[in-house]
């Protein structure tokens, strides 16, 4: 792994008080996590990234360190807590990276203020389906029974036992749980302990269908899951990629939690998007300025 070290901070937003990780510098990245999540979900990949980066990991409303929203109407109001740490660190615009949950408020933040998102990467992204009714009915009793506090305020145990490690991360689709890194282990649970309002983002996400608005994206993006995700299918994938014309990266021998359970790959998959994609992306922009210049 890495050096870079993460540094928390705090901004005030409208609605509330926002948590954040911090750290590295370059060209910024911000990183948002999924339903029943926290900041710290990322503590594998960002690191990686930071060496290259400036990169910001806001922890959503209800999840982790910030209470809930006062009232929440879909998944709108947590994009605009992402846009105001944006804002909070001076960042005009930048590649977006969203997991699971994240994704569709990745996307929700893209469609609304183009200005801010200069290309996203949906990793394993919700929004098209929610499984079987048997995943749903899951989701929806773990979201008010919450068992994820027990497993937070015990993750050391937890990642020193390999029975522990198969039950806790049999649910959420890791295709290796004893294979996890002890500190990915604890990031994935750390801010379960902390969780104030989970179920209403699971509302919003439940109501939540991107599919006419998908054309509308204009920035270059990216579908990046796990070969064995057992939760969001790869069927999903195909169809991300197909609507919104982009390109499919499949990460081998990891499921659901791709972002901690192969960061390096994962990160490689981001940067080499980076530097291909959106990179061309910028070529054809300054060259159609340069032409209707020329022209004019």
């Amino acid at each position: 792994m890495t050096s870079a070290t993460l540094e928390e901070r705090w901004t005030e937003a409208r609605g509330g008080r926002i948590r954040y990780l911090v750290a590295g510098e370059g060209p910024p990245i911000v990183l948002v996590h999924g339903l029943g999540g926290s900041a710290t979900n990322w503590c594998e990949l960002a690191p990686l990234l930071a060496e290259r980066h400036l990169v910001v990991v806001p922890d959503l409303p209800g999840h982790g360190g910030p209470g809930p929203l006062a009232a929440v109407s879909g998944l709108q109001p947590y994009a605009d807590r992402v846009a105001a740490v944006m804002e909070r660190e001076g960042i005009a615009r930048a590649l977006v990276v969203g997991h699971s949950l994240g994704g569709l408020v990745v996307l929700r933040l893209a469609l609304r203020r183009p200005e801010m998102v200069s290309a996203i990467v949906l990793a394993g992204s919700a929004g098209l389906s929610l499984g079987g009714v048997w995943l749903r009915n899951l989701l929806t009793a773990l979201t008010i029974v919450r068992p994820g506090r027990l497993a937070g305020r015990h993750r050391s145990l937890v990642a020193r036992s390999r029975l522990l490690r198969r039950f806790v991360f049999g649910f959420v689709s890791v295709a290796d749980p004893v294979g996890l890194a002890d500190s990915a282990v604890d990031g994935f649970l750390a801010g379960q302990v902390l969780h104030t309002d989970t179920a209403s983002a699971w509302r919003a996400l439940r109501d939540d269908d991107p599919r006419e608005e998908l054309e509308h994206l204009r920035c270059p993006a990216l579908v990046l899951w796990g070969a064995e995700d057992a939760q969001l299918p790869l069927d999903d994938a195909f169809e991300f990629a197909r609507r919104l014309r982009a390109p499919l990266r499949t990460i081998a021998g990891c499921g659901h939690l791709l972002i901690g359970e192969r960061p390096e790959p994962c990160a490689h998959a981001i940067e080499e998007f980076l530097s291909t994609r959106v990179s061309a992306d910028s070529r054809s922009s300054a060259s159609g300025v340069a032409a209707g210049t020329s022209r004019a």
